[in-house]
């Protein structure tokens, strides 16, 4: 009963970190818990399935005794026990497997689900070889359009630079006005250089690039006897026709 020296060692020895105390009622606190949940599974009684299983389980893992009637049966036609059955040993050794069916789905259950999840398995295969035949067809579409692209550009450049032709040879004739408006190239036209610029260029014909460029090329070929591949006059139709391959950049290749 004699009050505590607070000088002591034995005092002055004692852990004061602050928040010990409460980390070791936790830890007491969970194994308490862990020790009542093992007590409390020793304790629990066992269901009915449970029971039925475990004495299951011991029956067959034990062997076929004397007692069994189609051993004993076995055995007075000379089975004896470990041997295969058939009359050349060429049967089973081991009884053909008990399964017991525990579950509340009725018969064919398994079946049905296996040939569900083989469903679902092609159909996620069918939705795989779609997707990548989409991604192919787009693929195809981008390349065409790229190509298509190209030689739209290329077809353009080659009808600006027949129009720059054009308008050169007119004006050696002394043409001032030029036979169709587009036959030429317009004054604010001539400096551009960036291709993808020319997207209104020619809009006071409703022909495409590709008849502008066939119309003006024979328009060069029978007027100035010259061939805008061949980058070429000739002295007279008679020249062009038996010197220039064609009238096409294809035919020129």
């Amino acid at each position: 009963d004699e009050e505590e020296d607070y000088m002591s060692d034995l005092f002055i020895k004692q852990d004061v970190r602050p928040g010990l105390p409460m980390v070791r009622r936790m830890k007491e606190a969970i194994q308490k818990e862990e020790k009542q949940k093992e007590a409390n599974e020793k304790n629990r009684q066992k269901s009915v399935k449970e029971e039925e299983k475990e004495r299951r389980d011991l029956v067959l893992k034990s062997a076929l005794g004397n007692e069994n009637k189609g051993f004993a049966l076995l055995q007075k036609m000379g089975y004896k026990s470990g041997q295969a059955l058939g009359k050349s040993g060429e049967g089973i050794v081991e009884p053909i497997p008990l399964n017991i069916k525990t579950g509340l789905s009725g018969l064919g259950h398994e079946e049905f689900k296996k040939r569900k999840a083989e469903e679902k398995l092609e159909n996620y295969r069918q939705k795989l070889h779609m997707k990548k035949q989409a991604n192919e067809q787009a693929a195809d579409q981008f390349r065409i359009r790229f190509k298509n692209k190209q030689e739209e550009r290329k077809m353009e450049g080659d009808l600006r630079k027949s129009q720059r032709a054009c308008q050169q040879l007119d004006m050696q004739k002394d043409i001032d006005v030029p036979k169709e408006i587009w036959y030429w190239l317009e004054p604010e036209e001539e400096d551009k250089k960036d291709e993808e610029d020319k997207d209104d260029e020619c809009t006071s014909s409703d022909l495409s690039v590709s008849e502008k460029l066939q119309i003006l090329t024979a328009y060069l070929r029978e007027e100035h006897f010259y061939c805008i591949w061949c980058g070429t006059t000739y002295e007279d139709s008679e020249d062009l026709s038996s010197n220039c391959p064609g009238d096409s950049a294809a035919d020129h290749d």
